[in-house]
């Protein structure tokens, strides 16, 4: 015979344990009613290419496809020995025929499952992946190269707006190295993270080309990313590193920093882009140190700013909840000879929304501009959408706002700021 008291230990017990079963499944139904803009790439998007013929490429993209659940359909299998740092233009073109064949029409991007080769000919292998081998991608002199249609674009589909796919590296020496940079990325997901931009003026006057832009940045961002300007050749002992754009032939101290998940980092030079056999420093010292996308040129490219990435607008679209494939790619105006490293899907200031009770939502926006969040209600998930009378300012920066509803929606709603 029961007491009392375990008698009514029980009945909560129960209730409690109803609470979890239960509780769940109600948020998931609900959530399923409400829609959130797209802000970057999702796994659909991503095609990831692997060298059969590179065990360490076939780990990488074996791990790198569970890790992401990229759809297998999405995997690209080709073969070519994988002994060398450049592929000629001949060579490339069979492969990339073979990957135009196999890669569905609605992937957007291609995440590389390898570090070598990096280089086709006089560009870079990303930019040759994205706009094919074209010579006007191309300078053997210190000139300029044609312009990416994709730079400071608002679009989210690269392919279907500019028949382009960008395309990123997913670099490292070892297994061990890329698996740590995968799981970086995954980890940096809608973290918004509290760190700090780093744009260092140095005292390498031929790579110091970018400085010039660094204060329109700190302004540009007053209020969104704690942006320092500091006229010095490296930083030291700093654990909030988001992003760190510098010009040097090799950084110092990178083993002193702690960067953040989902950061950014390069610096400009000549070769930072011969990823396995650079006379300067390899852009994979970056990753290795804990960031998780960085960019370097492939060939001579001259000290044109154009050819590398601009802080500010990488940062801009990085804020909007682009991927940092996106938001890399959109900063560099002329990316012909330049490569892209790093783990693509990487999205730290996506949108995020949970329900916290029935009825009741809790939506995080990061945004670098301010706006209203507006809010159209539908009888159908096909709409059409009709606005709902109910505005919501947006501030720079963070934004946590709490969201009440019928405790049953009643049809569907989708959310849109500015």
């Amino acid at each position: 015979m029961l007491t009392l008291k375990e008698m009514q230990f029980l009945q909560k017990f129960f209730i409690l344990l109803l609470l979890i079963l239960f509780s769940p499944a109600c948020s998931a139904e609900a959530l399923k009613h409400i829609s959130l803009p797209r802000t970057g790439f999702e796994p659909k998007d991503i095609a990831v290419i692997i060298n059969d013929s590179d065990p360490l490429s076939r780990q990488i993209g074996s791990y790198y496809q569970s890790a992401r659940k990229i759809p297998p359909v999405n995997i690209i299998r080709i073969r070519f020995q994988p002994d060398h740092d450049e592929i000629t233009p001949e060579e490339f073109a069979k492969l990339k025929a073979i990957i135009d064949q196999k890669t569905p029409s609605y992937v957007q991007a291609f995440a590389v499952a390898w570090a070598s080769p990096y280089r086709v000919g006089c560009m870079s292998l990303t930019s040759a992946l994205a706009f094919g081998f074209d010579h006007k991608y191309c300078a053997e002199t210190c000139e300029p190269t044609a312009l990416s249609p994709y730079f400071n674009s608002p679009g989210s589909k690269p392919y279907t707006d500019y028949k382009i796919r960008p395309a990123m590296m997913l670099a490292g020496t070892t297994f061990e190295h890329v698996k740590t940079l995968i799981d970086r990325g995954i980890r940096s997901d809608r973290t918004y993270p509290r760190g700090r931009a780093y744009l260092l003026s140095t005292s390498d006057i031929a790579r110091n080309s970018r400085a010039p832009g660094f204060q329109i940045a700190k302004e540009e961002f007053e209020g969104v990313f704690p942006v320092q300007i500091l006229e010095t050749d490296h930083i030291a002992d700093r654990d909030d590193v988001l992003f760190y754009f510098t010009g040097l032939i090799r950084v110092p101290m990178l083993e002193t920093l702690r960067f953040l998940p989902g950061a950014m980092a390069d610096h400009l030079t000549s070769f930072g882009g011969m990823l396995t056999d650079s006379l300067q420093m390899s852009s994979l010292k970056w990753l290795e140190a804990g960031a998780t996308a960085s960019y370097g040129t492939v060939v001579e490219p001259c000290s044109f700013p154009q050819k590398f990435p601009s802080p500010a607008v990488a940062m801009f679209y990085y804020a909007t909840g682009a991927s940092v494939i996106e938001a890399y790619w959109k900063s560099v105006a002329w990316p012909g000879q330049g490569v892209f490293i790093g783990e693509p899907l990487a999205k730290p200031f996506a949108p995020s929304l949970r329900e916290t009770a029935p009825g009741r939502f809790q939506l995080i926006v990061f945004s670098p501009r301010a706006g209203r969040l507006r809010i159209e209600k539908s009888t159908s998930a096909a709409g059409p959408f009709n606005p709902i009378p109910r505005q919501t300012l947006i501030r720079r920066g963070e934004n946590l706002l709490r969201l009440r509803f019928d405790e049953k929606i009643d049809g569907y709603l989708r959310l849109h700021w500015n």
